[in-house]
């Protein structure tokens, strides 16, 4: 009876035979998945523990942390986990440079107000609690007001004495040259934030920086130079068409220099007045439209080529004007956004009246002698 029992447990606790088809069959998939769960679980644990993103304001602990003992935790600490933690505690960045942060300094007029966005104005391009500034869709205004005759100070200190000729002219033969390893491009975007972490970058291992302008910026370079001096404190010291060398400073020291905080993306541009009237001031609709008709079917001044230099533009449109009221320039290829920057420059360089942006074709009108009188007297710059 005892042994009918034990043979009957046995027969209980023993799985039944499979079929060796069956196990061939199963292996390969079982030992697939359960790879891949273990991959996928020791990434997401090492994901979560040294990974922590900046945008995070502080690294929340899990209970498994909170359980953890102090001493279990420092010896199982990595270096990228202290990393993690330092660059959070480096947020928000407080900035003591006295300008308003801008997407671009020289190829914005703050005069010109928007009329809408196309974002949320509280979505700042700095990131979230990254700077202690409020974003208010166009800039990121300065919380004091400049000191003015200090920042002069302060400039002609780190500056020092004016160089001489010999030091202009080592200094232009070791930078000017297009093979030059201290280069910085200037595009369509012009002198944006993120240039002026780029310039300082290149100033803690050189004494000046190449810049080559190129596209729109080019119309006017005088107040690129202004720009560049303006925000970072340097010195042009050299300039031929669209080529500038940027000079540090003699007392330049990269220790005390500001902080300057990275934009992390372009923002959107934000919505302008229209910039061509139905009717042009100072005219009637039917002369407004034969204006337009006779600029399209004459020849084009100039044509204009993408991401060319833009230097004497200016001049030829001005000369233009002195025989004919009307003047078409070609921009073929150019782009439709660019074409209108062109035309809002001219506008305020030359000066003249912007009447017509079609197919990459702009037709400019020198406007009456009262407009130009007013624009003689006010001054109006980009």
């Amino acid at each position: 009876m005892l042994v009918k029992l034990q043979s009957w447990c046995r027969s209980i606790h023993q799985p039944p035979p499979l079929d060796p088809r069956f196990i061939s069959n199963l292996l390969p998939s079982s030992f697939l998945l359960i790879s891949r769960f273990i991959s996928h679980f020791s990434s997401a644990v090492e994901d979560d523990e040294f990974h922590d993103p900046p945008f995070s304001p502080s690294h929340t602990e899990t209970p498994k942390e909170k359980k953890h003992s102090k001493f279990s935790r420092k010896k199982n600490q990595s270096p990228k986990s202290t990393k993690s933690v330092d660059i959070v505690n480096e947020f928000p960045v407080k900035s003591e440079l006295p300008f308003d942060f801008m997407y671009s300094y020289s190829e914005i007029s703050p005069g010109v107000e928007p009329i809408g966005f196309r974002e949320p104005p509280r979505f700042s391009p700095f990131g979230p609690g990254r700077l202690d500034r409020k974003w208010t869709g166009t800039s990121a205004p300065a919380q004091q007001k400049p000191d003015l005759e200090k920042l002069a100070e302060e400039r002609k200190r780190v500056l020092g004495d004016p160089l001489s000729e010999e030091e202009i002219a080592e200094l232009v033969e070791k930078y000017r040259h297009s093979n030059c390893s201290r280069q910085i491009n200037l595009g369509k975007g012009g002198v944006t934030h993120n240039t002026l972490e780029d310039i300082h970058n290149h100033w803690k291992r050189a004494e000046a920086v190449r810049i080559k302008c190129l596209g729109v910026p080019t119309l006017d370079m005088d107040n690129i130079c202004f720009h560049l001096e303006d925000k970072t404190g340097g010195k042009i010291v050299y300039r031929h068409i669209n080529i500038l060398l940027l000079y540090r400073g003699r007392n330049y020291d990269p220790k005390d220099q500001p902080k300057i905080p990275i934009m992390l993306w372009k923002p959107y541009a934000p919505i302008y007045p229209k910039l061509v009237k139905n009717i042009a001031d100072g005219l009637t609709f039917e002369e407004t439209k034969e204006k337009r008709n006779r600029g399209l079917n004459s020849p084009p001044l100039m044509k204009l080529t993408r991401n060319g230099v833009y230097v004497n533009v200016v001049e030829r449109v001005r000369t233009a004007f002195e025989a004919e009221d009307v003047v078409r320039l070609d921009c073929t290829h150019v782009g439709t956004s660019d074409c209108k920057i062109i035309g809002v420059k001219l506008r305020d360089l030359v000066p003249c009246v912007p009447l017509l942006f079609k197919d990459e074709q702009i037709i400019l009108w020198k406007g009456n002698k009262e407009r130009k009188k007013i624009f003689a007297t006010v001054g109006l710059s980009s």
